[in-house]
């Protein structure tokens, strides 16, 4: 199989490939790593690999599942492959093997995905953009001077470039539909719990996190998340019951829908991504739905404390415990600035504020679900600008008043489904004028995945991209 043939196959397109035997696993392997090889020197989004592990997986020709064998990678970040190493992009666990395998990790190898290795992120996955000091900056294949998103940067540039056509994600505040939308990918971020986290940690920074895919097509998502959802041993929550496979509702119509685009009169979004909303909210019109603009009753003073105060308290507990751990102290020789900035605020938090937080955020969950009952879809960019050059958004600055209005009015959408934990995708649906890739956001009520596959399967046939990603690809070849 040559490049360009490879390049035009989804996953599970592969995965006939290599149940009909027209490939063998160890091929396609190799055809992945060769990619790799070939492409990472250009966008630096594979640090991590165990090729051999991979290779002896492939060799054993045992690999069954949905996925068959299909080459995949792991996000280098709070899930373990025992015997491998997970550094979530810290100096701190650089070289530091993981001891056991995490349930979703077990879960996706029985789907027949075949893990060669694992994509770069930001240190603890905090930010928006993927330029760890540990590994150096993943370059968005779009455009080599932009950022690929976070903290999924190296998993969405990895796939825009063609090494694989999906790879794990994870999203706390946005960090599988950020670098979706910057790299021109498929991303949903489930519903809260959808997915195991442990068994290291059942949850995330209170819940807000939670682990899934970014992927080229919207089947792709859809199969990976029928294989790798549901409750595992100890779950401190349960998300709401699967009622048909995802992959089934990939062939219904999602019927006529109510959409409500939000765009708070305080967030300023950038003209091409103005024009990247009026091309998506046309596009639902000319399918029969009904977009309307919304207004929600949110206090942005609160979603802040909310956020802050439970990212940082979380931040502490985790670099306390990692410096414990490996015996290294907690400090600039281990530690970026913002990271140890976090960490100081955390620890001077108050129980109740923790609790406070908690509070606000289930009232965000409240807020949404009323609007929930009038509309079937809320819409709003993923972004507020296109994607933003390398060195932007600098986790070691000292200046943490310019790294967080940076921050938070590039990316001022994301963190509220987090926070209230309903599922939430971004499509992309739209490039600026420079053809850097901008997504559009869709989310829908705690639980209804079913819906925002169903439409995003529709708008996918209505306005396919993965003519762009070949266009885009072809030039990355031609770099190398």
């Amino acid at each position: 199989m040559n490049n360009e043939e490879y390049f035009s196959y989804d996953a599970l397109g592969l995965s006939e490939l290599l149940r009909t035997k027209q490939i063998s696993s160890s091929e396609l392997l190799e055809v992945s790593i060769n990619l790799t090889e070939l492409l990472d020197p250009l966008i630096n989004a594979v640090p991590i690999r165990h090729f051999d592990l991979a290779r002896d997986q492939a060799k054993e020709n045992s690999i069954q599942g949905v996925f068959n064998g299909v080459p995949f990678l792991l996000k280098d970040l709070n899930n373990y492959l025992e015997g491998t190493v997970t550094s979530g992009g810290s100096r701190v666990l650089e070289n530091i093997k993981a001891n056991h395998t995490s349930e979703l990790v077990k879960r996706t190898i029985n789907s027949g995905l075949n893990i060669f290795g694992k994509t770069n992120s930001p240190e603890l996955g905090l930010t928006v953009t993927t330029e760890p000091l540990l590994y150096g900056a993943t370059k968005n294949p779009w455009d080599f001077n932009h950022s690929s998103g976070g903290s999924s940067g190296g998993a969405s540039a990895a796939v825009a470039a063609g090494i694989i056509p999906m790879a794990q994600a994870s999203d706390g505040g946005g960090s599988i539909r950020i670098p979706a939308s910057c790299c021109g990918l498929f991303g949903l971020k489930p519903t809260r719990a959808r997915t195991p986290l442990g068994p290291a940690a059942l949850e995330g920074w209170g819940g807000q996190s939670i682990f899934h895919c970014v992927s080229v097509s919207v089947r792709d998502s859809a199969a990976l998340l029928d294989a790798t959802s549901g409750p595992e041993l100890g779950a401190p929550y349960r998300s709401s019951h699967q009622e048909k496979k995802y992959l089934e509702v990939l062939n219904t119509e999602p019927g006529k829908l109510k959409i409500g685009y939000f765009l708070p009169d305080e967030i300023k979004i950038d003209k091409e991504v103005e024009t990247a909303m009026d091309f998506t909210m046309k596009l639902c019109e000319d399918l029969g739905h009904n977009v309307e603009n919304l207004k929600i009753d949110f206090s942005s003073t609160e979603i802040g404390f909310a956020i802050q105060t439970i990212v940082s308290a979380n931040v502490s507990y985790v670099m306390n415990s990692q410096s414990i751990e490996t015996n290294r102290e907690v400090s600039d020789n281990f530690f970026e600035n913002v990271s140890l900035k976090m960490a100081e605020n955390g620890n001077n938090f108050k129980a109740s504020e923790y609790v406070a937080a908690l509070k606000i955020n289930h009232k965000i969950g409240q807020t949404l679900e009323k609007i929930f009952l009038d509309y079937d879809v809320i819409l709003s960019p993923v972004l507020a600008k296109p994607p933003v050059e390398l060195g932007y958004i600098n986790m070691n600055t000292d200046d943490m008043s310019s790294y967080i209005e940076r921050l938070t009015t590039y990316s001022p959408f994301t963190g509220i489904f987090n926070q209230s934990g309903q599922p939430s995708m971004s499509v992309p649906l739209f490039n600026s004028q420079n053809n850097l890739p901008i997504g559009s956001m869709f989310s829908a009520a705690f639980g209804n995945e079913e819906l925002l596959f169903s439409l995003a399967s529709q708008l996918e046939k209505a306005s396919p991209w993965d003519q762009r990603l070949m266009n885009m690809r072809k030039k990355l070849m031609e770099s190398t």
